[in-house]
């Protein structure tokens, strides 16, 4: 199982590969335009070859060049702002989304890739937003058809089935059905976080100030409460600064997310955050403060990837995978 080869395009901070190191597979190669999470992958996965650049520069020959084998598995997370109900700025028109937008159009880079490289497996992470209108999933269908691969799967599945503290329901589009088994277990914010409290010997725990009239604010906020809104596409009100219930699920953490800690009136660290994105605490997160929630925010739930890449391994070593010629 060692000798597999997994290739992670738009990387980020590793939540994705680390679901196949956690099973003994760390990946050949990722590619990431981002300094910071380049950097923070690299620290993780130090036998990974971890490229910094804009993807649209690279060539699938060019990345079988540097593995120098074939790719078993491509995975990778292209940008989601295109898509999502989130982003204030997401274009009207589904198809321009994809086709039109700077960011959107990265979607088609990753599977440019996938014809290019024609690995056994890929498996593509974005927001159920990309699949929202028939016309988009009919259009993914088409330029997944047009480099050779014609049987494809949107599976969407829910991070907190899994034993993620956080809600997160995400489509991983696939050529392959994706159904791990799911957890009967509910992990609580205060399961996730209640150690973290003061320990400052654990990486990326530090706790930011704030000044006095901030305090002042998040004191009168209670739980499940919030601090401010924004406003996302076609004008909905999301909300942001959320004090936890220490006794459910955390909310969707995104990468502008600060949530408030249910006992102290201050904003979760890092790695409290990242413990409800079920980061295990020896990944390190390196880059500004911002840079590294950001990170957490933008990531696939370890958990998630980890549940998703035994079955992944499951359906490889069964042998019954179409690779286009």
């Amino acid at each position: 199982m060692g000798q597999i080869g997994v290739v992670d395009l738009f990387s980020g901070a590793g939540g994705f590969s680390l679901g196949f190191k956690n099973l003994g597979i760390e990946p050949k190669l990722a590619i990431d335009i981002s300094h910071a999470a380049t950097r923070t992958y690299s620290v993780n996965f130090p036998y990974t070859i971890v490229i910094e650049d804009d993807i649209r520069n690279i060539n699938g020959h060019e990345i079988l060049k540097m593995v120098g084998e074939d790719i078993d598995i491509v995975i990778g997370s292209p940008p989601c702002e295109p898509f999502t109900a989130a982003n204030p700025l997401r274009m009207k028109d589904p198809l321009e989304r994809l086709y039109n937008d700077d960011r959107g159009n990265l979607t088609l880079e990753f599977i440019r890739l996938i014809g290019e490289i024609k690995p056994k497996i890929f498996i593509m992470e974005n927001v159920p937003g990309i699949i929202e209108t028939s016309s988009l999933r009919e259009a993914l269908l088409n330029e997944f058809r047009r480099v050779g691969y014609d049987k494809i799967f949107f599976n969407i599945l829910h991070a907190e089935h899994y034993g993620n503290p956080s809600r997160r329901v995400r489509v991983f589009i696939s050529n392959i059905p994706i159904r791990p088994k799911r957890l009967n277990k509910k992990v609580t914010v205060y399961d996730a976080i209640h150690d973290l409290d003061g320990n400052f010997n654990i990486p990326n725990n530090e706790i930011g100030e704030l000044n006095e009239k901030k305090v002042l604010e998040i004191s009168k906020i209670g739980y499940k409460e919030f601090l401010t809104m924004y406003r996302g596409s076609g004008g909905k009100n999301i909300p942001i600064y959320i004090r936890l219930d220490p006794y459910d699920i955390a909310p969707t953490v995104l990468g502008n997310s600060r949530f408030i800690h249910p006992f102290h009136d201050r904003f979760l660290t890092v790695r409290e955050q990242a413990r409800l994105m079920s980061y295990p605490d020896y990944h390190i997160f390196l880059g500004s403060k911002d840079e590294q929630y950001n990170q957490v925010g933008e990531s696939v739930p370890v958990v998630l990837s980890t549940a998703i890449a035994k079955e992944t391994l499951g359906i490889l070593n069964e042998g019954t995978i179409f690779r286009p010629s």
